[in-house]
């Protein structure tokens, strides 16, 4: 399907728009529209929060009467179901535009092509596939679940330029500039929950928390703790919002006292004397949740990568050098040779500060 340069350019700033909704619309996507009648925007709008109006119905009431006769641009298909708000191609078809141009079919079962369909029988022009990929980048997560009932994982790791993450004793503060670090801010902000594990809990006492200015929305944190050794009086369990602490543990009396520190402590399988990571996976998918920004240290980051459960790296490299006494990214004892190595492929690199942002995809 050809598409014009004004295409091009209105759905653009559609995903412009959906991007503003970046932090706050989990566990839905974000997404944005534009309303354009005899080339001129007459409505612009961008799902702001879940369980508020989506964005054609934000753009819509932009618009007004000028959305008769008008083309729609939508970063995701738009909904023809009822949730927490009525179905978006209700509202178009009754403002009576004339065509709309969508950059992705909607992955969920309850859409997945249906609302395009809609808005074809009620005859409005329906056209998909412009700016896909765009968008895609910008729902990973939302995107995957949707399709295998399986959030997105990030692994953020800090290294110096021989690839050591700590020192011998453990001490990692800070390895990184504060531009690095304000980097990972973002990444916590955007992600719908982040996982650790109880080496890290104990070893740094973390929040895990969002620190930017006006944060709306704090992830939940999940702490993997297979034997429940999480102190009862530790940062993570005294932040705004949820922390989980998986467990293979039955203490009662342990599982008693993190619930009344404010946990909420769920049992899982073991697998290989470890929280079953794939059960992880469920539980979240169960959680709805989307991104997952995995920081840990070696060894829970190398049972993730073994498993095959990390979509994207992303590696801080600062200027320094820690010697081949301090501690390695990733645990991986029974890779022995050459053949088990784990490939990755560069998708991007960034300057901040003067350190290095390598983002890899496993192979």
């Amino acid at each position: 399907m050809a598409f014009s340069v004004d295409d091009h350019g209105f759905m653009s700033r559609a995903i412009q728009l959906a991007k503003r909704g970046l932090y706050t619309t989990d566990p839905n996507p974000r997404v944005g529209c534009v309303i354009v009648n005899a080339g001129t925007i007459v409505g612009e709008g961008w799902h702001q929060v879940a369980g508020g109006a989506h964005a054609e119905v934000n753009a819509l009431a932009a618009a007004g009467h000028r959305a008769e006769g008008a083309t729609v641009y939508v970063s995701l298909e738009p909904c023809c179901h009822h949730g927490k708000t009525p179905p978006c191609t209700d509202a178009l078809i009754a403002a009576k535009v004339e065509r709309v141009v969508v950059a992705m079919q909607d992955p969920n079962p309850r859409v997945a092509g249906n609302g395009l369909q809609q808005l074809t029988n009620a005859g409005i022009v329906a056209e998909v596939g412009l700016l896909e990929i765009q968008v895609h980048e910008l729902n990973p997560g939302f995107i995957q679940r949707m399709k295998t009932s399986r959030p997105y994982v990030r692994s953020k790791l800090a290294m110096s330029v021989d690839g050591r993450t700590a020192m011998a004793d453990g001490e990692s503060k800070w390895i990184t500039s504060d531009s690095a670090r304000l980097d990972v801010q973002r990444l916590r902000a955007r992600s719908s929950a982040i996982v650790t594990g109880a080496g890290t809990v104990l070893a740094d006492d973390p929040a895990m928390t969002v620190r930017l200015e006006n944060t709306e929305r704090q992830p939940d944190r999940i702490i993997i703790d297979t034997n429940l050794s999480t102190p009862t009086n530790a940062k993570i369990l005294k932040q705004p919002g949820q922390t989980h602490i998986l467990t293979c543990s039955d203490d009662e009396s342990a599982i008693d006292q993190l619930t009344q520190a404010g946990a909420r402590v769920v049992i899982l399988p073991k697998v290989k004397n470890r929280v079953d990571l794939h059960a992880m996976m469920d539980y979240l998918n169960e959680l709805e949740v989307n991104e997952v920004l995995l920081e840990t240290g070696a060894t829970l980051s190398g049972a993730m990568l073994e498993e095959k459960l990390i979509d994207e790296v992303i590696i801080y490299m600062a200027p320094v050098v820690m010697g081949d006494q301090a501690r390695g990214l990733f645990s991986l004892p029974h890779l022995n040779s050459m053949t088990d190595k784990i490939e990755l492929t560069l998708k991007s690199t960034r300057m901040l500060g003067n350190d290095i942002r390598l983002t890899y995809i496993p192979n």
